[in-house]
């Protein structure tokens, strides 16, 4: 099976050129593959607080992509402001023209260029958690921040079934504990951190393809096709039940009052 981490173009993902070349390419930050993830899930629960925190806020939306989550609350919130560090993304939001939600070019990792208690309330969905430094100054007090990132045991299996086309799990909880250092550094000592698990069932054998390649060039997918298409719908077809090819789904789900 070829391995797309060894072709010459490939990018590492969610990095910062990756974003660039995924908002470059689509100008969206939207999975491609088709999946049915059980619930409860942390993407749902996630969803189901933020609607409960930002009617008439003032919101943060921390690495909001190209805006299509931040803009759903645009009718309830007073205003929002969504933040991301590539610019193709932005440029989509702004597109949009909702005359109370602004999208800005932000770089997380230095100080955030807000007011000290500027916000009412904050939300990060997958975006960096660098901005956990800075959050408790721009958010007013008893403001609340919540936050989504997944899981260290995400897309569990798939490195056991195609090794060449995803890492394995790391040892420990990597993701977590960063996650708790960052919190801490930014002074949000009281956050709380729950685990939320279920189950995704990957469709198709050519979403496990999509998936992990996903904001990679077109030429390296069609390779991947190429060499490996056969041998990943083997695999697929043997693993699979009625429902698709089951993976570990994993978020984190940060709660915070200021």
């Amino acid at each position: 099976m070829f391995n797309p981490k060894t072709h010459p173009e490939w990018v590492r993902p969610h990095s910062i050129e990756w974003y660039a070349q995924l908002g470059s390419l689509t100008g969206q930050y939207s999975y491609p593959w088709k999946s049915t993830i059980t619930t409860p899930n942390g993407e749902v629960i996630f969803a189901n607080e933020v609607a409960l925190m930002v009617p008439g806020m003032k919101v943060l939306d921390i690495g909001c992509g190209h805006g299509e989550f931040a803009l759903q609350w645009t009718p309830v919130a007073k205003h929002l402001v969504g933040i991301d560090i590539t610019e193709d993304f932005i440029h989509q939001g702004n597109q949009a023209g909702r005359s109370n939600a602004t999208f800005l070019t932000v770089n997380t990792k230095g100080r955030l260029p807000f007011d000290n208690e500027e916000f009412d309330c904050a939300y990060n969905r997958r975006g960096p958690t660098s901005a956990y430094l800075d959050a408790k100054r721009i958010i007013k007090k008893g403001g609340k921040l919540i936050g989504l990132h997944p899981g260290d045991r995400s897309t569990s299996g798939l490195s056991e079934l195609f090794p060449e086309l995803y890492e394995p799990s790391p040892i420990g909880k990597p993701i977590l504990d960063n996650l708790t250092e960052r919190l801490k550094e930014g002074g949000l000592t009281q956050a709380e951190i729950e685990t939320v698990r279920s189950m995704e069932y990957l469709h198709e054998p050519i979403d496990i393809v999509k998936m992990s390649v996903y904001g990679q060039k077109p030429l390296i997918y069609e390779m991947v096709l190429q060499e490996s298409m056969s041998e990943i719908t083997q695999i697929f077809e043997k693993n699979a039940t009625e429902r698709g090819l089951p993976i570990t789904f994993e978020r984190y789900i940060v709660r915070v009052t200021i």
